[in-house]
């Protein structure tokens, strides 16, 4: 109330002073001006998912933003979030170093102070053949990964964000269109369906994989279905037991995965056919339990030549005194489902050939999705939050535009080099195992063995993934 009346006091004290000048100005244009330069910003942030929403907090705590007004917009109704005592069957399995983004934001003390998962083993088997491969804590010098509920990820980046004097965030905020710098401008502009206009001088675009942003730019977007859904639910396990390995087991019909939440649950995401999918979700709470325990336990017929090809490659190992196989520790079994917590989302591939013009960049699953069997979709984005923060500071410390070409260009090149590869690799691995054609059963089952046994490889590759 009271600054309310101190702005109205100012505007009639300002409208008073021009109309004594001895020429004579439009002052109500003037007025117009002043008001609508307060709705400029340095960057506006479209969308305030996980990674939107930790973007603006990255960028809000750099010291070199600190004289920078920041704007995230997002669709939804202010995120209120309520600890339950159910966990959610939405959750992401975070790499190293995301925990380190969110360490340095400040948001994983409140993660810790909720509740997160461990894990510091991953076993990785093929349902048609012997071949193993597994990712231990030890081996690694650090933690393989953290399992956070999404919805406690977004109120922990929310409580630091909330802190910030130089980050303003507009809820249920409608975007009609986007108006993207053109040859001689600098800057974009935001017209929401309310009729209220932003500009910025960078836009950075983390609006999923549905982006008006990314639709705006223009650019070329490859994108496919896999016809197969990711069936998610959070599973009771038979046995109290120190829960900290992550399982993996790829059947003919897609991967079945088990991420540790506590010592007796853990947060299912079975890949399967739409189909077998949309069975899944009509069974009931035993039936289902009876289907999970058959895809992690049931012992498929082999082809001989499979066995043979195995047998062979495993003497050549130990002949060259190479690990030949890893010490197999049993997966759990399961006896029950949270009530509710079965659910399903389509699969898919997606991504831009650009990821920035002049003045706009695009982040998180508005430049990339990926199939989620590896659960690297949420650390690309993170991995983009920390390159972009990096590079834009980099931007202000130089005194350049923070929508200049020369920046934006640095922080595509950076993340393509990292993403493509990796983005490949998933769907590389997908399209190896959602076949049962024996030629390529051996290959990929002599593939995973020949990475098990060569220690440096396989820790190459976690480094990778922990970028």
């Amino acid at each position: 109330m009271s600054f309310n009346i101190m702005f109205l006091r100012k505007t009639v004290n300002v409208r008073n002073t021009l109309n004594r000048l001895p020429f004579n100005l439009n002052t109500n244009s003037i007025l117009k001006y002043s008001i609508n330069s307060s709705n400029h910003y340095d960057v506006v942030i479209a969308g305030g998912g996980m990674v939107g929403t930790t973007l603006a907090c990255t960028l809000g705590k750099n010291t070199k933003f600190s004289d920078r007004r920041i704007l995230l917009l997002e669709s939804g109704k202010k995120f209120k979030w309520q600890l339950k005592e159910q966990y959610s069957n939405r959750v992401s399995a975070l790499n190293p170093s995301t925990y380190n983004l969110l360490d340095r934001v400040g948001a994983w003390k409140h993660i810790t102070d909720v509740r997160y998962g461990s894990v510091k083993r991953m076993q990785v088997w093929d349902a048609l053949s012997d071949a193993m491969i597994t990712f231990n804590h030890d081996e690694l010098s650090e933690m393989v990964a953290y399992i956070v509920e999404n919805d406690v990820l977004l109120a922990a980046v929310g409580k630091e964000l909330e802190q910030l004097q130089n980050v303003t965030t507009i809820n249920e905020a409608k975007i009609k269109e986007y108006q993207l710098p053109k040859k001689h401008e600098d800057t974009s502009t935001i017209n929401m369906e309310d009729g209220t206009t932003y500009t910025c001088n960078v836009l950075l675009g983390c609006d999923g994989a549905n982006s008006l942003v990314r639709k705006t730019m223009g650019v070329h977007y490859v994108s496919w279905n896999y016809n197969q859904k990711g069936i998610v639910a959070t599973v009771k396990l038979s046995e109290d037991t120190e829960n900290v390995v992550a399982w993996q087991r790829f059947l003919p019909t897609g991967p079945v995965a088990l991420l540790p939440l506590t010592n007796k649950l853990s947060s299912l995401v079975w890949s399967t056919t739409t189909e077998h999918a949309k069975t899944l979700l009509g069974l009931s709470e035993e039936q289902f339990v009876d289907a999970l325990n058959e895809a992690i336990w049931k012992t498929h017929q082999q082809n001989s030549m499979v066995t043979e090809a195995m047998k062979t490659f495993n003497k050549c190992l130990d002949f060259i005194q190479l690990p030949s196989s890893a010490v197999r520790q049993l997966p759990p079994s399961i006896s029950g489902v949270e009530p509710g917590s079965r659910a399903a989302f389509p699969l898919g591939f997606g991504h831009a050939s650009n990821y920035i013009t002049k003045g706009v960049a695009l982040v998180g699953d508005a430049a990339h999705r990926v199939h989620p069997l590896a659960g690297q979709g949420v650390n690309l984005g993170f991995g983009d939050v920390n390159t972009l923060d990096r590079i834009l500071g980099e931007a202000i410390y130089s005194g350049s535009s923070l929508g200049s070409l020369n920046y934006l260009k640095q922080y595509e090149s950076e993340r393509q080099q990292h993403n493509v590869p990796t983005m490949l690799a998933i769907d590389g691995l997908h399209k190896l195992y959602n076949t049962e054609f024996t030629p390529v059963v051996i290959l990929r089952s002599l593939g995973l063995q020949f990475t098990h046994a060569l220690n440096p490889l396989k820790k190459a590759i976690i480094q990778h993934a922990a970028q």
